[in-house]
């Protein structure tokens, strides 16, 4: 078979294949096309230059013809006009100032909203025309003769344009207002274009010119009025909000020069009030921050421009060349008028107080949210404020001014601008904290009181120079007190002439008529109309003031300087945030940061000092807020010492002296007095007086209080038409046994406050079929106590009980998963509110931190150990740890278990990623038991609280601690008084008191033990203890009804007794008792039948 044939090869030319192949021809094309197209750039580039080569020499060419034109001009006259003669200096002034003018208004209306090239464009030229006009040097074609003159000329021209109203400053600031954003939420963003930097950059250029011309000699007539521009400065540049996150960081080291800031600082200390009017009455329209005023920023802005700050945002010391002592000074002075002007405006606000009081976010939920951001963001200008090292500093600087600080801190002096003491810082943080309370009520001040209370050795040192002020005889009386001494009597009894004309409030009624029950008085006073208030006497009021030995505090609020009332209101908001991360230990065996001897002083003299302000109030609100904080520090020292009898010696009497003030009586007296001021007055005193109550007086006649309240509520009701009596119009609801829950929350939730009125409740049993009976009171109360148990069973999930001995209840964290859960416990707040109402004892007792929200008090860190007794030893552990923290790897963050979901919750904002460290480990401890008994709790407490407080006042709940609130709502602990029992008691069926079988119970009953006594009373009324003001008040009364057993002749001859066991009806609160003759068989049988938990049952 012969070979193939070869196949031939056929190039893509039609030539030979030897010739190029396809791939090589292919990379030859694409190597002359980009040779071709590189030939082409290349030509284009040559163009390019040559047309730019060409434009270059035509504009030098013009250039040089214009400059030799300009020359031969300039020639023709001996000077420069700005030089020339005073009609050319004058000319050349005048027609500059007018150019000045047009630029500044250029400025002034730019804005990159409208037009924004153009705008920008224009406004950046004028500016760059106004730097070179000012600034001598940029002139070029002057003799060296004639630059005196010319320097002349040109800081009269800067002077023309900082003092004038329309000058730079104010053009300056309209620029910023109207091109800044319009949200709180940027940071340091100016635009990055060209234009706008150069503009922004050449205002502030301006703006700080008469500043670098301060080391000219003062006989120099050209001297630019520094005075006046600083002024200026202050009160167009300073107030212009968020300025130092406006600006670009790198125009931010010349407004921090010590050239500018320490003139301007002069200048707030030695002007009048007229400056600080002038920025309050600042046009802020442009701008959509309107909650704080223009005084406001300039405050903001001095502290951040103080302080030195690094590119991540934080700060760590103050400038450098600062002057610390003038900065303090120049603040205080600035305070001094932003704070009244925050008092008195602070409605605006329209914060919801009571809200706050049960919510611990930053800001109130139901706030504007811009108005939130807005006040947020000024709280971080003033983040250097609440800063360790910032308090240390003036803390230093207050020691090398006058060595010890304990015979300086109370002298009065006037303002020195060469002297720093302990008072200017005092002052200085005073004021802070008065403003962070009135912009965030709810927990603003935090920040401040954690730098202040947490900083190692300051409370210390303040007790110190305090103690030294109050016990060691200086006294500061005001001139007003001086005179009010003299004249004290005669207004006493104007006043009281004055009430009784006066008509009360319905509220005033009803404390003035409880008030007048409980007190000491005469039987007379005692049964007078609410109407008729009593006078205060006038041998009263002058010997209120020798009813104490302390000196300083015998006039109260009235009767100190103000400096003295400053660091006294500093002293007790941070003292009262210390304690509560003081645990028992530091508290009373180790005793710091005081000796008990100490606390006992600090906790009279305020005691002194609120009871006597009260007793020496007069009309006005400048001593509102430092007797307030006084009154909120002592509860807290009271909860820190209630189980110790510091507490009860300390709070009654006064120091040094023997006997027992009544300062019950008094105190009395008084809030009657006092309900009839001024309706804005009224509610401060009411608040007032529930929280120094629980000083003042006993917890029983604070209990009378309360019942005589609530029937003071119902005979109101009644006259109104509000309630019905029991079996007329009365609000039916009919039960289910098996779901005494589900029907109860259906046919009551939605009440509300008509819960208050009587409800007649009629059963169906487990079998379907009506339970026979009318409700008259009996039935209610066991509707309302098994519902309670009901829901209150932690198998309901609702609440659970806590891991300690007495298994007290708390919400429980799985509510919020169950249906309608937050509604159960906003419903379970109603039904513990109608037994309160109803002086009706339920066998629960609430924890104490849960109870301590719904009066709206924070716990301590000692009570964290009756919630989770592990993690409370932990954080005694940090807090006790003596080495490095860091080494616990511990951040500020809690990571918890809910439902088999792993949720981490920060502590503060961006706790993850912050370490605990020795300087802030007290913090740490704060913000865990913070969270874990407050912020995780309310919620719960806060639906339960709307619930409770539909049939309970919120007054009334605050004349209790918790624990005094337990014993209410189930009455007191441990045995009873039988013969109370005995005296409070019904007889029926045929019983009465000389009935043989009633004087055999009453032995028996007496010869009980004290568990056997309470089993017995459980037995019967279904709660184990008794009312707190006795068998009096129970609800319905203790009954006890016969129960005819015949047995014949024989049988009791031959020894024999009743075999009936005893039973009892808790609905109506009655034993049923058989006709037992022998005491032995009436105690067993009665011993069986309290020990089967049985009533009806029982046969």
């Amino acid at each position: 078979m012969s070979a193939p044939a070869k196949q031939r090869q056929v190039s893509l030319r039609g030539a030979s294949a030897k010739e190029i192949s396809r791939d090589a021809l292919l990379e030859k094309l694409a190597h002359d096309r980009e040779l071709r197209s590189y030939q082409r750039r290349a030509s284009a580039a040559a163009l390019f230059i040559q047309r730019v080569w060409r434009r270059y020499i035509v504009i030098k060419k013009v250039s040089e013809q214009l400059r030799e034109e300009w020359e031969s001009l300039a020639d023709c006259y001996e000077d420069h006009m700005s030089v020339g003669t005073p009609q050319e200096k004058s000319a050349w002034l005048h027609q500059t100032q007018r150019l000045v003018s047009l630029c500044l208004f250029i400025l002034a209306d730019c804005s990159n909203s409208s037009h924004p090239d153009e705008m920008v464009t224009v406004t950046a030229l004028s500016m760059r025309l106004l730097v070179s006009l000012t600034d001598v040097k940029g002139w070029k074609n002057f003799r060296t003769r004639d630059i005196n003159d010319a320097d002349l000329a040109v800081k009269r021209l800067i002077r023309y344009m900082t003092t004038n109203t329309n000058g730079i400053y104010s053009c300056f600031r309209k620029y910023i207002l109207r091109n800044a954003p319009q949200s709180s939420s940027w940071r340091n963003t100016v635009s990055s274009l060209e234009n706008n930097l150069l503009i922004t950059a050449s205002a502030i250029t301006l703006c700080l010119r008469p500043f670098h011309s301060m080391m000219l000699n003062d006989r120099d007539t050209g001297r630019i009025d520094v005075y006046e521009a600083s002024k200026k400065y202050c009160i167009y540049v300073m107030t212009v909000p968020y300025l130092t996150r406006y600006l670009p960081s790198i125009l931010l080291p010349a407004l921090k020069h010590e050239r500018v800031l320490l003139p301007c600082f002069s200048i707030l200390l030695t002007s009048e009030d007229k400056l600080f009017d002038e920025m309050l009455m600042l046009d802020q329209s442009d701008f959509a921050t309107k909650e704080i005023p223009p005084l406001g920023w300039a405050l903001a802005n001095i502290v951040n421009l103080a302080i030195e700050d690094d590119d991540s945002g934080s700060y760590g010391c103050f400038i450098q060349g600062l002057d610390c002592k003038l900065y303090t000074h120049a603040v205080n002075r600035i305070l001094e008028k932003f704070v009244p002007w925050l008092e008195s405006n602070q409605h605006s606000l329209k914060w919801d107080v009571d809200e706050m009081l049960m919510t611990s976010d930053c800001i109130p939920i139901s706030a504007n949210s811009d108005k939130c951001t807005d006040i947020m963001f000024y709280f971080d200008l003033l983040k250097p404020v609440h800063q360790q090292w910032h308090l240390r500093k003036l803390l230093s600087l207050a020691k090398d001014s006058y060595g010890a600080p304990n015979s300086h801190l109370i002298k009065q002096t006037s303002d020195n601008q060469g002297s720093f003491k302990l008072q200017d810082v005092i002052y200085f943080y005073y004021y802070f904290l008065r403003i962070f309370s009135i912009l965030n009520p709810a927990n603003g001040a935090l920040s401040i009181l954690n730098v202040l209370s947490f900083t190692p050795g300051f409370i210390a040192e303040f007790w110190e120079a305090f103690e030294c002020a109050i016990f060691g005889g200086t006294v500061h009386m005001s001139h007003a007190v001086k005179q009010n001494k003299e004249t004290i009597l005669d207004q006493t009894e104007a006043n009281s002439v004055t009430r009784q004309s006066r008509s009360m409030k319905e509220s005033g009624h009803r404390w003035a008529t409880v008030i007048q029950k409980i007190s000491r008085r005469s039987n007379d006073e005692s049964t007078a109309s609410p109407r008729d208030i009593p006078q205060i006497p006038v041998e009263s009021a002058a010997d209120s003031y020798d009813s104490w030995d302390i000196e300083a505090m015998k006039h109260g609020a009235q009767g100190i300087s103000k400096y003295l009332s400053c660091a006294l209101f500093l002293f007790c908001s941070t003292y009262a945030h210390y304690l509560l991360v003081l645990d028992d230990i530091e508290f009373y065996e180790k005793q710091v940061p005081f000796t008990l001897q100490q606390q006992r002083k600090i906790a009279a003299s305020l005691n002194t000092f609120v009871y006597n302000s009260l007793v020496h109030w007069t009309a006005g609100t400048s001593f509102v807020p430092l007797v307030y904080a006084t009154i909120l520090y002592l509860p807290i020292v009271h909860e820190q010492a209630c189980s110790l009898t510091f507490s009860r010696s300390v709070l009654r009497d006064s120091p040094n002296r023997e006997g027992d003030v009544d300062i019950c009586g008094d105190c009395c007296e008084h809030l009657v007095a006092y309900l009839v001021l001024p309706q804005k007055y009224f509610l401060f005193v009411l608040l007032s007086y529930k929280n120094t109550l629980l000083l003042i007086l006993m917890p029983l006649c604070r209990v009378q209080m309360f019942r005589e309240l609530i029937k003071l509520d119902k005979v109101s009701r009644r006259m109104t038409g509000e309630v019905s009596e029991p079996g007329s119009s009365s609000i039916g609801i009919v039960v289910r046994r098996d779901h005494i829950i589900e029907d109860g929350y259906k046919q009551l939730n939605f009440l509300g406050p008509k819960l208050k009125s009587c409800i007649n409740v009629s059963f169906i049993s487990e079998s379907g079929l009506p339970e026979a009976g009318l409700d008259y009171g009996g039935l209610s109360k066991e509707f309302l106590t098994d519902l309670s148990k009901a829901a209150f069973d932690p198998e309901f999930n609702l609440f659970s009980q806590t891991s300690t001995a007495d298994s007290t209840l708390i919400p429980s964290m799985a509510a919020r998963l169950l249906e309608n859960g937050m509604e159960l416990i906003e419903f379970l707040g109603r039904v513990v509110g109608k037994a309160l109402y109803e002086g009706i004892l339920l066998e629960y007792s609430f924890s104490l931190v849960f109870v301590q929200k719904l009066l709206g008090r924070y716990s301590f860190l000692d009570e964290l150990s009756t919630l989770d007794s592990e993690l409370y030893r932990n954080l005694m552990y940090v807090k006790h740890y003596e080495g490095d923290v860091t080494d616990l790897s511990l951040d500020f963050s809690v990571t918890e278990e809910i439902c088999g979901k792993m949720i981490v919750t920060e502590l503060k904002p961006g706790g993850r990623n912050i370490s605990v460290r020795n300087e802030n480990k007290l913090q740490y401890v704060h913000a865990m038991a913070d969270y874990k008994l407050n912020r995780q709790i309310l919620p719960f407490s806060n639906a339960f609280y709307r619930g409770m407080i539909d049939l309970i006042s919120p007054s009334w709940l605050h004349l209790f601690n918790a624990n005094e609130f337990n014993q209410l709502l189930s009455g007191g602990k441990n045995d009873f008084d039988v013969d109370d029992l005995r005296s409070n008691t019904k007889y029926s069926g045929g019983y009465s008191e000389t009935s043989r079988t009633v004087k055999l119970f009453w032995e028996v009953v007496k010869g009980f033990k004290s568990d056997e006594r309470c089993m017995l009373l459980k037995f019967v009324t279904s709660c184990s203890r008794a009312p707190l003001l006795g068998f009096k008040h129970l609800q319905p009364t203790f009954t006890i009804h016969k129960v005819a057993c015949d047995i014949p002749l024989w049988a009791t001859l031959g020894g024999q007794d009743v075999e009936r066991l005893p039973s009892a009806s808790t609905c109506y609160n009655t034993l049923k008792l058989p006709t037992y003759k022998r005491s032995s068989t009436l105690r067993n049988k009665l011993l069986y039948a309290i020990s089967s938990n049985t009533g009806f049952e029982l046969s």
